[in-house]
């Protein structure tokens, strides 16, 4: 069945945890994957709208302009993130 496939057997047991541990692993490397390609696809033929009207008057390029905003924000949490590890490490704790 499905759920002995999935799992590698019938119950819950090493070969379970090691299918899902790989899947978890290996996941995040696909999406990015994805999301590169769609950025790259998106960027090459560009975005229209519904009513397939041509308006290259209000387009902004990607590049500078989007690539400064998604690195800035990007910076901004992480430095978030490292001034909550440093200034209230125990803040998120068990």
């Amino acid at each position: 069945t499905l759920v002995e496939w999935l799992w590698g057997g019938f119950s819950v047991d090493k070969a379970t945890l090691t299918r899902f541990f790989a899947l978890h692993f290996i996941l995040p490397f696909i999406i990015t994957a994805l999301v590169m390609v769609h950025l790259l696809f998106l960027h090459e033929t560009g975005s229209n709208n519904p009513t397939g009207l041509v308006s290259d008057a209000d387009k902004i390029p990607f590049h500078p302009y989007y690539t400064v905003k998604d690195i800035l924000g990007v910076i901004l949490l992480i430095l978030f993130f490292v001034a909550l590890v440093l200034f209230s490490p125990d803040l998120l704790g068990d």
